[in-house]
């Protein structure tokens, strides 16, 4: 089972910090550990390889945990940190995420272990999660195809017209991921017609699509908890020269940092890849934001791929590639995918033509 290895690997970096433990408490590190989707949870990982982790829930969710968290020994109690961790004994050296536990909580969980130490660990389970494992690719596989369904059947339909809203397309973009097997949007969808195009993260609204607009359209799928992200930008009626003009270097810019994705490559470099692309062509000042992110339990995770990122590239690792152009007043593009990061070229997740579609 994947939450075994998982936790396997965890118990190794456990014991490479000499910690006896740590008490989880973030409920996407909990997920990820033990497959639990409950609202309150806690999950106490020992170091030692033959001990097992002993999981925490409460009462609403008894039956949820037998189903979902079979392998490990249950806790139905509340508050749950503090219940797993007056089950140690001794003076331990017990990791908490500090990134996650306030100023306030951290003082129940000492009165709750009284003879340990309780040592910051933030971030040790999120390292982790860097690199996907065959399951969780799986997901991002099957969240970026629910995905990639929903555009093309918005276009066969007529839903890209003049006179429908902003709102009224995401709606039905939206629903249309549904249909093909999301459990629902990874985030609220972007439409932006017209010169809205121009803003990055414009919420749509009731403004009306025109003959001639650009449509940007930023969306993704949640499948098992794991989210796509893709975008892509159309034209409704016919393509100005201008709307091509400014087309052509972000495509190319995109297939530039795609290409970057290489195993050992710096986070850093692939911006650059990128970036250079639409400098050259005049619009460096217009492209305000990242190459991209990681993308998995959360729709923006680390690594980020920017100017100031900082890491390397490892196989395994799911980023997104956009990068994007705007004219303020005007209009905007931008094309981003879901990838994964292989040996020789990455995987392509999200498979929806990057060609400028005018419908």
């Amino acid at each position: 089972m994947p939450h075994t290895t998982r936790r396997a690997g965890l118990c190794a970096t456990l014991r490479q910090r000499e910690l006896d433990a740590l008490l989880v408490t973030d409920l996407l590190n909990v997920r990820y550990l033990t497959g639990s989707t409950g609202s309150n949870a806690a999950l106490l990982v020992p170091a030692d390889p033959d001990a097992d982790a002993v999981f925490c829930t409460d009462g609403r969710y008894r039956t949820q945990a037998g189903s979902q968290v079979p392998d490990l020994e249950r806790v139905v109690d509340r508050p749950c940190d503090t219940a797993l961790l007056a089950r140690v004994g001794g003076a331990a050296r017990i990791g908490y995420e500090s990134h996650h536990v306030t100023v306030d909580r951290l003082d129940a969980l000492a009165g709750a272990a009284p003879s340990a130490e309780l040592v910051r660990a933030p971030g040790l389970v999120e390292e982790q999660r860097l690199v996907r494992d065959d399951a969780e690719v799986e997901a991002l596989r099957m969240a970026c195809a629910a995905a990639d369904r929903a555009p093309a059947g918005l276009v066969e339909h007529g839903g890209l017209r003049p006179g429908r809203t902003e709102r009224g397309i995401a709606r039905e973009l939206e629903g249309r991921m549904l249909d093909h097997g999301a459990a629902g949007p990874s985030f609220e969808s972007i439409v932006a017609a017209g010169a809205h195009s121009a803003v990055p993260h414009h919420r749509p609204t009731d403004a009306v699509v025109k003959a001639g607009d650009l449509v940007k359209l930023d969306f993704g799928a949640l499948v098992d908890g794991y989210h796509s992200d893709m975008t892509r930008t159309l034209v409704v009626g016919r393509a100005a020269d201008w709307q091509r003009e400014l087309y052509e270097p972000v495509a190319a810019s995109q297939a530039a940092g795609r290409a970057a994705l290489a195993v050992g490559a710096q986070v850093g470099d692939v911006d650059a890849a990128a970036r250079g692309v639409i400098e050259r062509a005049g619009h460096g000042e217009q492209f305000p934001h990242g190459l991209g992110h990681g993308v998995g339990l959360e729709i923006h995770e680390a690594p980020a791929l920017s100017k100031a990122g900082a890491g390397t590239l490892l196989p395994g690792m799911a980023v997104t590639v956009e990068p994007g152009v705007y004219l303020a007043g005007r209009g905007g593009v931008r094309i981003e995918d879901t990838l994964v990061v292989r040996a020789g070229a990455p995987e392509l997740l999200t498979l929806t033509t990057k060609e400028l579609v005018v419908v």
